[in-house]
């Protein structure tokens, strides 16, 4: 099965570059890896914001689980005689959530309720943003077009059945809502992939938290799928291969969809919407509150006097000043909008800088005593 537009459709990029050992989507690969979106992915919440714990996935392990499972299900179907780039799936994979807000969706849904509301703020159009424009110091990543559609267009918490590419070429630059289906078959691998990468995980996270048992999860999708992460990927890839290998679509079986449904339903009940984090999730829009409301305040009263930033004695105001200066020509260029601005620098942020940040903001600099 091959996509429905040609070859030098996907492989567009912004700004043209001639290919060169590393292949395109390789050559995509390492940019998004070596950009810093990509390095606070470590410290950014997945489920459980700011884990003391290393063994509680952060936002970089699931991008990369991700990523493998998409490029695993693109080399099950190849064998079938599917055409699918494994390393354009990897590519979207890792790269698809590098727009997320500190907290997860808490972060995402804070942002968005400030700036407005209506998918004022949505991460997978703020990826695409990140890779497109935002990216080392307002250059963006230049990666290609099949990557970029991806990432755009793959909404984790939709649960299709069946998904087919568009056959309507997307505008990137004008998508800012969930409603779009990727281009290619490797968008639409990974938008399954996506939810096959947190499901059990989350699970493994919420046992260590105390918040269930395996032993909870309903017995027919224990016996079906089983009961631990990796037999849950297993079961979930195979079947995407098998139902959608002598089809035109990307697919799961009707049981196999069921019972993802019905694991969805026990995890937004049993994890998602438990009490604790609900308690959090009331400090989260709080901090993102006062860090957005801080950084409006400081830019009205030094605007792009860089030098006043300098002067702070807030460390997160000197980098907000040089994070402006960095950015000066872009945002010149382009949205010149200090609520615009603000966002940009706090959904960038790692959960663990935005508690720093909102530590600074809220108490006072400590006296200094003369001890001679």
């Amino acid at each position: 099965m091959k996509n429905p537009f040609d070859e030098k459709t996907y492989l567009q990029r912004t700004i043209e570059r001639e290919m060169d050992i590393r292949g395109d989507y390789f050559r995509d690969q390492t940019a998004i890896i070596h950009s810093m979106p990509f390095r606070r992915l470590k410290h950014k919440t997945q489920v459980f914001y700011a884990p003391d714990n290393d063994h509680v996935c952060t936002r970089i392990e699931h991008v990369l689980h991700v990523a493998t499972i998409a490029a695993t299900v693109c080399k099950g179907l190849n064998r079938y005689g599917w055409d699918l780039d494994m390393e354009m799936a990897y590519a979207i994979g890792i790269g698809h959530d590098l727009g997320h807000a500190p907290f997860g969706h808490q972060g995402e849904k804070a942002l968005d309720k400030i700036l407005g509301g209506n998918n004022a703020f949505v991460h997978e159009v703020n990826s695409y943003r990140v890779v497109e424009k935002l990216a080392n110091n307002g250059q963006g990543m230049n990666l290609t077009f099949g990557v970029k559609d991806g990432i755009i267009c793959h909404n984790g918490e939709k649960f299709e059945q069946s998904l087919k590419p568009s056959t309507s070429l997307n505008n990137l630059d004008e998508i800012k809502n969930r409603q779009f289906i990727s281009n290619s078959y490797e968008g639409c691998i990974m938008r399954f992939s996506d939810k096959i990468a947190y499901l059990g995980r989350d699970i493994e996270d919420a046992v260590k938290a105390g918040f269930v048992e395996w032993k909870n999860i309903p017995e027919k999708v224990q016996k079906a799928l089983g009961n631990s992460n990796g037999e849950i990927i297993n079961k979930l890839i195979i079947d995407i291969i098998e139902a959608s290998k002598n089809t035109d679509s990307i697919k799961l079986s009707d049981e196999k969809h069921e019972l993802m449904l019905e694991l969805v339903k026990f995890n937004y009940e049993h994890i998602y919407f438990h009490k604790k984090l609900q308690e959090y999730n009331v400090f989260c829009h709080k901090i993102i509150e006062n860090i957005f409301n801080h950084l409006c305040e400081l830019y009205e009263k030094f605007g792009r006097n860089f030098e006043l930033y300098r002067q702070s004695h807030i460390k997160l105001d000197v980098a907000f000043g040089n994070h402006i200066e960095k950015m000066n020509d872009f945002y010149q260029g382009n949205e010149d909008n200090i609520r615009i601005i603000a966002s940009d620098y706090i959904a960038g942020m790692s959960d663990l800088y935005a508690l720093d940040c909102i530590k600074q903001i809220t108490l006072p600099k400590p006296i200094s005593f003369d001890l001679r």
